[in-house]
């Protein structure tokens, strides 16, 4: 079954700072502001990055999941891995069978998606999306608004091509993963990853004191030239 790495979605204490920093660093521009996020306590901004999207939310107001996570990772990091699929009926049958709850679901005439307790897959939360007239890289895409006709402007950063999710134990971390995800685990390079169709999510030890989580993101460069690390939002971005 088809599964891309769609949209990552960060969480900041506060919005305005970071987006500035995804600008003057990775010369990225804000595409999408979507009001829907205000009844969950949020604000956010949405940035192109190749045929996906990263997300950056933060709290406008106390007592919001959003904010119980920051407070728990200890300040801003990785959030959400949206993955996009061909039909939620299979990937709901696979929660109910390896005990996944869904923490939150999405209903729109041409898009749905599920939101997997993050308890019960460990990491970030993962989500299964599916868009109406979708299939092909680069199609419609809801949570950006997006009607898939427009492609992102050139710039510094052409495509979004890989994950890291840290823990104590990213073998178990990898396996739950591939269990709800029904991808295999396999060995690169001495660490587990996860193969999407257009990505790759790797499990690797957590080292930076901040336990597990979505610790970093693989970006493809325009420019060899600026490829290396630089940490934004409390995520390491690895530029190749």
């Amino acid at each position: 079954m088809s599964l891309r790495m769609r949209q990552i979605c960060l969480v900041a204490r506060h919005l305005a700072p970071v987006v500035d920093e995804f600008r003057a660093v990775l010369g990225l521009e804000v595409c999408h502001r979507d009001p829907g996020v205000g009844k969950y306590g949020l604000e956010n901004a949405l940035f192109p990055i190749g045929h996906n999207f990263l997300e950056v939310v933060a709290p406008v107001r106390e007592g919001t999941t959003a904010g119980r996570y920051l407070d728990r990772r200890g300040g801003d990091g990785g959030y959400m891995v949206i993955t996009q699929c061909e039909d939620l009926a299979p990937r709901r049958k696979r929660c109910e069978a390896v005990g996944v709850r869904i923490a939150n679901e999405i209903g729109y005439p041409e898009y749905r998606e599920l939101q997997l307790h993050p308890r019960d897959v460990g990491a970030a939360m993962l989500s299964f999306g599916w868009q109406a007239g979708a299939r092909e890289p680069g199609g419609p895409w809801h949570p950006a608004a997006y009607d898939g006709k427009t492609p992102a402007k050139a710039g510094l950063i052409a495509a979004m091509t890989g994950a890291e999710l840290q823990s104590d134990d990213p073998e178990r971390l990898a396996r739950r993963w591939s269990e709800v995800m029904e991808r295999p685990v396999q060995m690169r390079d001495g660490q587990r990853v996860i193969a999407l169709d257009d990505a790759t999510l790797r499990f690797t030890e957590a080292t930076d004191g901040r336990a597990e989580g979505l610790g970093g993101l693989d970006l493809a460069c325009a420019d060899p030239s600026r490829a290396g690390l630089v940490q934004i939002c409390g995520i390491r971005f690895r530029l190749t």
